[in-house]
């Protein structure tokens, strides 16, 4: 389920479990705030009534925001002026909207796990296995033996130098 609601004059789409960032709400850490200013609620496509609609959250910390440098010059007039400022927020934790609560802190919904036993081959009238890949000895996948690294190419030997004044000077390779 998720909501949209309005706090600080902005608006935050929420769900159970979401943390947000919102402009500076009176309370310590811990506290358990609700919102009633909820504008929209909804599961999946379906709306909901958002009449007598609440969001419960969590005060997780009161933090400042980034720093703002306000700097202020007039040319040639020797005028300069620098102020800074740092916004205070509030960090909450959605618990619950309307009373549908929070699972742990997960996005998602955990579904159930389904313990399916491979079929065996002879057993089967259906040709399809567990998995939905047909039995019919072919696979998508090469087995792991078939695929092979590639091998690097030999390296080219030193092509011999062909310049006369090298060896008339005694430098370089000399032949016998």
């Amino acid at each position: 389920m998720f909501a949209v609601v309005r706090t600080g004059g902005k608006q935050y789409r929420v769900a159970p479990g979401d943390k947000i960032v919102v402009e500076k709400l009176d309370g310590e850490a811990g506290q358990r705030i609700d919102i009633t200013d909820v504008l929209l609620a909804g599961e999946g496509s379906d709306l909901k009534s958002v009449d007598g609609l609440t969001v419960a959250a969590e005060i997780v910390a009161q933090a400042k925001g980034e720093k703002v440098v306000i700097f202020k010059k007039r040319r040639r007039h020797n005028y300069r002026r620098k102020k800074g400022h740092r916004q205070q927020h509030t960090i909450l934790k959605i618990v619950a909207i309307g009373d549908q609560k929070s699972d742990g802190g997960s996005k998602q919904a955990k579904a159930p796990k389904k313990a399916a036993q491979p079929e065996a081959l002879g057993d089967s009238s259906d040709t399809t296995s567990a998995r939905g890949q047909t039995d019919v000895g072919t696979t998508a996948n090469p087995a792991p033996e078939a695929i092979k690294p590639k091998k690097a190419a030999p390296k080219k030997a030193k092509a011999p130098s062909t310049n006369d004044d090298a060896s008339a000077n005694g430098a370089g390779e000399t032949a016998e």
